[in-house]
């Protein structure tokens, strides 16, 4: 079963002061972030430890039990088999752990850390903006994403009620402390992607099967904006010249072709939602010296994941799910 998906609807805030709920849209939180706004109740700014917060919409149909595993979930990933079962070297290595390691006791015990900790699905947004955040924050532009659509076990056990956003600065979170004996699934309040939503945190078992694809999407780009943004990339110079001024020595050297990148990326960027636009102009940033024609079509495909995800669910039901 699909929710729909709407990167732009208003969320719910909630002050911790006089509990005074009320909703609002992404352009308030971006000025209440920037202590512009302030409480409907009580005129708190964000700038107070009990400051107005998101929260989840009392509405949501994943509070209801019964429907957590009706639901498709996703996730994104660089991995092509996600949830992967191999904790070897090679796999530890790959998620990026165990590089000061040697020795197979450790790579052992890495792997076994692997193993405990919790996997998470969410909302196609929370997937999305996951995915673009990566981008951003851990060089990932260049990686290869895959956008998973995760099936639950039916008869799956779902831990009562909903945590605030569990994981660590890294993200990361340990099963057993959200999953307890005889639960498979712990709902949570997600602050990182897709603000408001709830995600869950679960154990691979608790996994029937994945539907994978490879994003973006290689032939969805808006072919009239691919050919705009080629013709005006190739109509200025490719040429790396020198920054100048008193913060020259700051600066890198830049192309007007990857100026003139930037810029397109920016102006997409900014027919997103507000939370989402540094985000996207990371991940559209254009390199000195790539191909215009490849770099047009992946930033076209990167906002059509956003601006019209039917085309990304077609693609999913197209394939055959993975049991798990």
């Amino acid at each position: 079963m699909e929710r729909r998906i709407d990167f732009w609807r208003e969320r719910q805030m909630l002050c911790g002061r006089c509990d005074h709920r009320w909703r609002v849209d992404l352009d308030w939180i971006d000025r209440w972030k920037q202590a512009e706004e302030t409480c409907p109740g009580c005129g708190m700014t964000c700038e107070h430890e009990d400051s107005p917060r998101v929260t989840l919409d009392s509405g949501d149909p994943v509070l209801d039990d019964d429907r957590v595993a009706q639901f498709a979930w996703y996730h994104t990933r660089t991995q092509a088999d996600w949830p992967s079962g191999d904790f070897g070297s090679a796999a530890v290595l790959a998620l990026g752990t165990g590089r000061m390691m040697d020795g197979k006791q450790r790579d052992s015990a890495c792997a076994a850390r692997q193993r405990a900790k919790a996997l998470h699905v969410g909302t196609y947004e929370a997937a999305v903006h996951n995915m673009l955040r990566r981008i951003r924050d851990q060089a990932d532009q260049h990686s290869q994403f895959y956008l998973y659509r995760v099936c639950l076990k039916p008869s799956v056990v779902v831990r009562e009620g909903w945590l605030v956003d569990p994981g660590n600065f890294l993200g990361d979170v340990r099963l057993d402390e959200v999953c307890p004996p005889g639960v498979d699934v712990a709902r949570y309040l997600n602050n990182h992607e897709d603000p408001g939503g709830l995600s869950l945190a679960l154990g691979r078992d608790a996994i029937a099967s994945v539907q994978r694809i490879a994003v973006p999407l290689p032939d969805t780009w808006d072919g009239g904006w691919v050919r705009d943004a080629v013709a005006a990339l190739e109509g200025v110079s490719g040429t790396v010249v020198p920054a100048a001024g008193k913060r020259a020595r700051f600066m890198r050297p830049s192309s007007p072709r990857a100026v003139q990148g930037r810029e397109l990326g920016a102006f997409l960027a900014g027919r997103l939602p507000v939370n989402l636009r540094d985000q996207f102009a990371s991940a559209a940033a254009f390199a000195e010296g790539e191909d215009a024609e490849q770099w047009a079509r992946r930033t076209s495909g990167l906002f059509d994941l956003i601006d019209d995800p039917t085309r990304v669910l077609t693609a999913l039901d197209q394939q055959d799910p993975r049991e798990i």
